[in-house]
């Protein structure tokens, strides 16, 4: 995720990092280099494309311009919903550990680095990492990493211990149900991001779109190079960028677990799990919380 201040009139102006620019620099330039020969095609016969009006360019590229915000929406949407999934995560793991203060030692230690071990797993998992061997490095060798899901195995495992303490009549029944509860929620989360992760957007909508904005930015110099001239550099390239931006910025919003520049950082929500449970033990040596490199946290 770009973290960074408002940006000023310089940064506006000249930014690349975090920007959009550099996914679509490559369309841009073909972009450029077809209007320039459209310009000196037009100028060297005078004419030749008078009979290509800009109005239908100006009704497609309304339309093109509305449909790819409907995209875009569904893109945010996802977004959005993996951040709220996230944020539900941080607080089941929160009141799983209030409600644990009551245990003996070292049955809370396994508890919470049990949740810092899930949410861990369910990171990489989200990011198609090595989810075995990140659990492995927080929880140790156990059944779990033989699962077919190894992440949720593992909350199984700690559901399994809070039972063994009720029948060891260690915890109450109804201290046991609210334990339970907040690791309900952690497995509505996890399954809730598989979700987002397993179901993209319908690809021929997507294509349809692609195909759309590019031909329309294909076309657009045609149509403007008799009128403007080498001012058809300007609106198109400024069309161009718009359009390949906005497509640009959904395909990275529709996967808001990857690594692009405007994913989620839950590499750096996880790292707050993992602080927070280790405080909550006692411990004093905490590792650090990741922060923005470049303005880009992760």
């Amino acid at each position: 995720m770009i973290v960074r201040p408002r940006p000023g009139l310089v940064d506006v102006a000249f930014a690349l990092r975090g920007s959009i620019l550099p996914r679509i620099k490559g369309r841009l330039l073909l972009i450029a280099l077809l209007s320039v020969a459209a310009v000196l095609v037009a100028q060297r016969h005078p004419g030749i494309f008078a009979q290509i009006s800009a109005i239908p360019f100006t009704l497609i590229g309304i339309a093109l311009s509305v449909f790819m915000s409907f995209r875009n929406n569904a893109c945010y949407d996802r977004w959005w919903e993996g951040r709220k999934l996230w944020g539900s995560l941080i607080i089941a793991c929160r009141s799983f550990a209030r409600r644990a203060a009551i245990l003996e030692d070292t049955d809370r230690r396994l508890l919470l680095t049990g949740l810092s071990a899930f949410t861990a797993g369910l990171a990489a998992r989200l990011r198609r990492g090595d989810e075995r061997g990140v659990l492995a490095g927080h929880a140790g060798e156990g059944p779990w990493l033989d699962a077919v899901n190894p992440t949720d195995a593992l909350l199984q495992h700690l559901g399994h211990h809070c039972l063994l303490l009720m029948q060891k009549e260690r915890v109450g029944a109804i201290h046991h149900g609210l334990l339970e509860e907040q690791l309900h929620l952690l497995a509505q989360v996890q399954a809730g991001c598989e979700r987002i992760l397993l179901t993209p957007l319908p690809f021929s909508y997507s294509l349809l779109l692609h195909r759309t904005a590019t031909i329309f930015c294909l076309a657009l110099p045609f149509a403007l190079a008799g009128m403007l001239g080498w001012w058809t550099l300007l609106p198109v390239l400024l069309v161009s960028y718009t359009f390949f931006g906005l497509d640009a910025l959904g395909d990275q919003l529709e996967d808001p677990f990857g690594l692009e520049p405007n994913d989620l950082p839950i590499d750096a929500m996880a790292r707050t799990v993992e602080r927070e449970m280790l405080s909550a033990l006692g411990e004093t040596t905490l590792p650090p919380p990741i922060e923005p490199q470049r303005h880009i946290l992760t």
